[in-house]
């Protein structure tokens, strides 16, 4: 069942009463007055729409044919959109055609906007839009027909709109103390601590729980535990979940504890892994924790547990499930039940997360009813969790009163398959955040996903859109990230605190929100085992594997005619099994994701995911991360909504011209593509693009044309000088919203400081990490001068933290270099400069931390240049330096021969 209703229905429709009054398309609209009156309609009759929503929202609950009528509206809604998005692009094609043609050929600006109105392109998407018009309001005025016989209020607003005002919160509430487990903690670790076991082999302690009862969480508090540390040669932790194959989980075990040291490729079978997992664990005292686990098979679990043995007496196996029954076929120790919390327990979570404290003493009046409130949690801290973050901010009885009494808590549970507590937090979130979390349902249980990747995919798919703000979409979307994550929806992975994840009850609350409109392969026998996708889904995504990606395509839409299917690492001719997209062509999201276990294997489903993309001509996403593909096809530029195309780690050499036709590209990534040598002949149109990653392409020849026109960019983290004209330094000077990492390769090129003058780098106080590298030695004395005239004017803004310079040919460093005045640089690196005589002076550089000096051949002498002044202590900050490959260096004058000045103070 799904109930997301308002969930984007009133996000999405205010969004759309944005497009319909923007500027561009109204000036779009003036050429074309039958357009113009079928969109005024539109808007008015959506306005009628609009006014019900709330009532329509609250009757859903318990009115099957209100549910199902919000179901088509939200369908209707993506369609209307894709159809404004069409007029927008249309009018940013037109105006960037008249701006292109005005600055070639000076007879265009002569002539009036008004007379492209005639030309044949315009008439046809003209004629073509008049058609899609007709239909769409045909087809609004059938939905509006039955909202008259479902007796909607208008303008009835519900109990969850003053939650939807609560300001945007970035308090981290992962860090909060854990309560009411102290006596199971101990009883663990005493567990941990004790050596030998029963049966001679390793010890394994099953923690068994319902969902949502702080298995995990006990396990992590165990984990990290100081006493825990230093008892075990090694400790690894690995997410089982649902999906149990023994080679995988071996895999990732295996991955996990040998990071560096066991070469893992996609070729081992299960024997080949288990050899190398023994290797790593013999004659060791290990700590395995395998959460949550679901496997029943004896067998299977025998299979796994076999390199286990080889550990060294005193060897621990943490497993924690929700089954019983896993727990007697696993256990060597007597199961450990994990039981509920404690009524006192769970209001201490529950105000921690509501009042930012553990008890009621400063808001005595919401006691008791918060008191109720945590009894209908049933000792679940989860649930206690999301519903304190639910109320966090918020004092008044009667919010704390509208939560209790809330309709939510009488739909049964088994309706759903959804903890109350948890429906009733999703209920109350504000609309924006409530589409932002329900598309998280792309990922699958126990995924590890970036903060900044999701934020990209909201911005992409158009959740971030905001009208007369001066916030960037980025900053948004980091609010509403931060938002979630202080509600709980969201926590911070274990083991990588750079990485977040949900909890399993949470990503089964997002499925049940997202309903159809987001399909996971991998999650779609979690909430209803015959879930497929359908004509109204919207988005769509799957774990990546090297063979097996045909059969789950058959398995999901029911192929027929699969023939020829080999599962031997070869070709397959079963490539038909992508027709089944012909269902789901309105697909705004095609995202491929990384298995846990991935080695970096390429993805063999390049040809049919390649053969489909003209059916797919709606995609906002489009993701071809790690495929194994040569070249992207010319069809690709006719994606006119795409926003976000990612082929990091792929084989493309070229990409095709037609990528300067995505009007509406956002984010472009290109991360290690080494073969690709051009990005394509000319970017000017892409005036949207905000992000272009370009890491670790290091066969690219140089930037395309009309760089400077991207005047939205915000993210370069490569820009390769070419030889051509136009390809120069000086186009980064319009690139004023330029921030983070930035590189420039290839500076031998520059022929002109003058165009390093131009690039204006000391204006961009957003940059804070840089990298100038020179390829190449000269001892040409004209480049030698052009080198050190370069890295002069490339003086950057003074909130640089770290600096690093590659390559450079000039025999010294210019004086900005260890200025002072960069008081925030804290990471410094010279590599490979050859003509340099001299260490730069960077001794009084305030932060400095790191400094690393390599391969400086012609460095005989380091004194007193190197530590500055004299008149202050010497690198007062520094705790890492390195010297490599100085074969000259004779000579090392020590500080005090000529000052009475210390130095190094925190070298370690």
């Amino acid at each position: 069942m799904s109930f997301i209703g308002e969930a984007f229905l009133t996000a999405a429709i205010q969004g759309l009463f944005s497009k319909l009054d923007s500027p561009e398309l109204l000036q779009l609209l003036d050429q074309d007055e039958r357009i113009q009156a079928d969109l005024e309609k539109l808007q008015t009759t959506l306005m009628m729409v609009h006014a019900v929503l709330d009532d329509a929202e609250e009757k859903q609950i318990r009115n099957r044919l209100v549910r199902a009528w919000l179901d088509e509206l939200k369908s209707f809604a993506y369609d209307i959109d894709d159809i404004l998005d069409e007029f927008a692009t249309e009018a940013l094609r037109r105006k960037l055609l008249l701006e292109t043609q005005a600055g070639s050929n000076k007879v265009w600006k002569l002539i009036p906007t008004c007379c492209t109105r005639f030309s044949p392109p315009t008439i046809k998407f003209n004629i073509m839009m008049r058609s899609k018009m007709k239909k769409i309001n045909a087809r609004l005025q059938f939905i509006v027909e039955q909202k008259n016989g479902l007796d909607l209020k208008e303008n009835s607003a519900g109990r969850s709109s003053k939650f939807r005002e609560r300001p945007t919160s970035s308090s981290v509430v992962d860090k909060t103390p854990v309560y009411g487990r102290d006596e199971d903690k101990e009883a663990i670790i005493e567990l941990l601590l004790k050596t030998g076991s029963s049966n001679g082999g390793v010890s394994i302690i099953p923690i068994i729980g319902m969902g949502g009862v702080g298995k995990t969480a006990l396990a992590q508090f165990v984990y990290n535990d100081d006493r825990v540390q230093g008892h075990f040669d090694l400790k690894t932790w690995v997410c089982v979940s649902q999906d149990f194959d023994v080679k995988r989980v071996t895999k990732t075990i295996l991955l996990s504890i040998a990071a560096g040291t066991a070469v893992v490729t996609g070729d081992d079978d299960l024997n080949m892994l288990q050899v190398k997992l023994k290797q790593e664990l013999s004659m060791k005292k290990f700590l395995l924790v395998l959460d949550d686990l679901w496997n029943e098979n004896y067998d299977e679990w025998t299979s796994l547990r076999c390199p286990f043995d080889v550990g060294s007496p005193g060897s621990k196996i943490i497993v924690t499930t929700r089954n019983r029954s896993v727990s007697s076929i696993v256990g060597t120790l007597p199961t450990y039940s994990l039981k509920v919390l404690s009524d006192d327990a769970s209001l201490c979570v529950f105000s921690q997360h509501s009042l930012g404290t553990n008890d009621f003493t400063a808001h005595l009046h919401l006691k008791e009813i918060g008191e109720k409130i945590v009894k209908r949690c049933y000792g679940l801290p989860l649930a206690a969790k999301t519903l304190g973050g639910l109320l966090r901010g918020k004092f008044n009885h009667s919010d704390w009163e509208d939560v209790l009494n809330c309709k939510i808590w009488d739909i049964p549970e088994k309706r759903s398959g959804i903890i109350p507590s948890l429906r009733l937090s999703y209920y109350y979130l504000p609309s924006h955040l409530k589409r932002c979390f329900a598309y998280l349902s792309l990922l699958p249980k126990d995924f590890k996903f970036s903060k900044e990747k999701i934020i990209l995919l909201w911005m992409a798919e158009g959740f971030l859109q905001h009208e007369n703000s001066n916030k960037q979409m980025e900053d948004f979307g980091t609010e509403y990230f931060e938002d979630l994550h202080s509600r709980s929806f969201i926590q911070q992975s274990g083991r990588d605190m750079s990485l977040f994840e949900m909890h399993d009850l949470i990503n089964d609350l997002a499925q049940w929100a997202a309903g159809e409109i987001c399909f996971n392969m991998e999650n779609m026998q979690e909430v209803d085992k015959q879930r497929k996708a359908t004509k109204k889904s919207r988005h769509f995504s799957y774990i990546r594997d090297k063979y097996d990606g045909i059969t789950k395509f058959e398995v999901v839409y029911d192929v027929n005619n699969l023939q020829n299917f080999y599962y031997d690492g070869g070709l397959h001719d079963g490539f038909k099994t992508f027709n089944a997209f012909d269902e789901v062509k309105h697909l705004r999201t095609f995202l491929p994701l990384d298995s846990p276990e991935s080695t970096g294997d390429d993805s063999y489903l390049t040809a049919d995911v390649l053969g489909i993309l003209p059916k797919l001509c709606r995609l906002r996403v489009l993701s071809l991360h790690e495929c194994s593909i040569l070249e992207l096809p010319d069809a690709t530029g006719d994606l006119r909504h795409l926003r976000y195309l990612d082929l990091s780690f792929t084989k493309i050499v070229y990409l095709p011209d037609s990528i300067s036709n995505l009007y509406n590209l956002q984010t472009l990534n290109v991360d290690d593509c080494w073969c690709l040598k051009k990005l394509c002949s000319d970017m000017g149109n892409l005036v949207n693009l905000r992000h272009l990653k370009i890491n670790g392409t290091k066969s690219l020849e140089e930037m395309p044309l009309r760089m400077d026109k991207l005047n939205c960019l915000r993210t370069l983290s490569n820009f390769v000088v070419g030889k051509s004209i136009g390809s120069g330094l000086g186009k980064l000077k319009s690139l004023t919203h330029l921030q983070g990492s930035l590189e420039f390769s290839k500076l031998e090129n520059v022929t002109d400081a003058k165009d390093a003058r131009e690039a204006d780098l000391n204006s961009k106080g957003s940059i804070t990490q840089l990298l100038l590298e020179w390829t190449g030695i000269t001892d040409d004395s004209r480049k030698i001068k052009i080198q050190m005239d370069v890295l002069d004017m490339l003086r950057p803004h003074q909130n640089l933290k770290k600096l690093t310079i590659l390559g450079y040919g000039g025999t010294r460093f210019p004086n900005w270099i260890g200025n002072f005045s960069f008081s925030s640089l804290v990471d410094l690196s010279f590599y490979n400069c050859n003509n340099c005589t001299l260490l730069p002076s960077v001794g009084q550089l305030p932060l400095l931390r790191k400094l690393g000096i390599s391969r400086m051949t012609r460095i005989k002498s380091v004194g007193q240049e190197f530590y500055g002044d004299g008149f202050s202590m010497p690198f007062p900050s520094l705790e890492t330096l390195c010297f490599a490959d100085l074969q000259e260096w004779e000579v090392w004058i020590p500080l005090g021969s000529s000052q009475n000045i210390g130095g190094f103070p925190l070298l370690r």
